[in-house]
This record gives C-alpha cells, structure tokens and sequence, in this order.
C-alpha cells in the first residue's frame, strides 16, 4: 500500500521540481529503466524474506549514507558530476539502479532514502536536483514494485486514497521551501533524518 501512496505522492512531487528547474531528465532516464526492472523483481521476492529483516536491513543500509550525505560528495564522485552520470559507465549506473531497485521492492518504499544519496554522492547532481529526480525515480519505482504486489496482499483502497491525499498536500508545501534552504543545510538535515529513522528502526525492533 506504501508504494501505490509513493507513486502518486512522488510523481507530483516531481512535476513541481520539473517545473522549477529541479529534475535533470538525463539523470533520471539513465538510472531509472535498471531500478524499475529490479523493483518489481524485489517485491515478488519479498514475500520470502521476513519483516523484521526487511526493516533492519534497511535501517543498516541507511546510516552508512547518512554519514556519506553529512561529510559530502566523495572524489569518486566528481567524474562526471552535473551531467546526470553520463559520464560514468552505463554498467555502473546500472549496478547502482539494480542495486537500489531491488532494496525498494524488498523494503517496500519508495527508495528515497537511498536514492537522494546515489545521485548526490555517486552521480554528482547537487542536493535539489537530486530531490527532484528522485522523485522521479521513486514514482516509477514504487508503481513498479506496487505492480509486483498485486495479487499478493489484500488493499485497503480507502486509505490509500485518503493517505495520498494527505501526502500530496504535504508535497505542494515540502516544494514551495525549496528555494529557503540552502544546498549544505539540506544535505546536513536530510542526513540526520536518516539516521534518526535508521535508530528509531533499530530500537524499535
């Protein structure tokens, strides 16, 4: 039910960014096409791995990209930085998008959390058009992966709808202050909102 509520709450989110100026389509069509097809093979795979490895695995994932997203963009990094990773091998961007998809679809989020520090950290775009592009990204993603869970599970569309309706209020605002935080301070905060989620995860279970 996550992804079906990501998709259409991202996909908005993305159209916002598009039109101010914060998704790069180069970015998003070379590592959209390998993480859509590993999303939807991650969510059929899910059903074999338990919940509670779901969430910490997750949670262990993403406190090692925290601490990457605080300290900025490694030197591995700066090849091929603003072209939207044309400059990297197609193979690695492939590796990067399998490797994300398939913790989307086994999860079952919509991938932000890993996806916003791939293309800042290993692709080279700056924090705000990685919040765009993802958005992007996670809207085909989770239609992806909520595509492999039908048929799987029981839906309640009832909330969904109200959820998304929520989340997509939320989205029209989250866009509107883009443009009052600057690029560190978006980094540095996005960074401790993971570690934060990753800790609560881990103590909670």
């Amino acid at each position: 039910m996550s992804l079906g509520v990501v998709s259409v709450t991202s996909l908005v989110g993305a159209l916002r960014h598009w039109h101010k100026g914060n998704l790069d389509l180069k970015a998003l069509v070379a590592f959209a096409p390998a993480a859509i097809i590993s999303t939807y093979l991650g969510a059929r795979l899910a059903r074999y791995v338990p919940p509670t490895m779901q969430l910490v695995g997750f949670a262990m994932v993403m406190l090692p990209a925290a601490i990457m997203m605080w300290k900025g963009a490694p030197p591995l990094s700066r090849e091929g930085e603003g072209d939207g990773g044309r400059g990297r091998r197609p193979s690695a961007v492939i590796a990067i998008g399998v490797a994300l998809g398939l913790l989307t679809g086994i999860v079952g989020v919509g991938g932000g959390f890993l996806i916003v520090p791939a293309l800042v950290l290993l692709l080279g775009l700056d924090m705000k058009k990685a919040v765009g592009t993802s958005l992007g990204v996670i809207s085909l993603n989770a239609a992806s992966g909520f595509a492999g869970y039908l048929g799987q599970v029981t839906m309640d569309w009832t909330l969904m709808a109200g959820f998304t309706g929520v989340a997509v209020a939320g989205v029209f605002g989250g866009a509107a202050l883009v443009p009052m935080v600057s690029q560190q301070q978006l980094r540095r905060g996005f960074a401790l909102f993971l570690i934060a989620v990753a800790a609560y995860i881990l103590y909670r279970r």
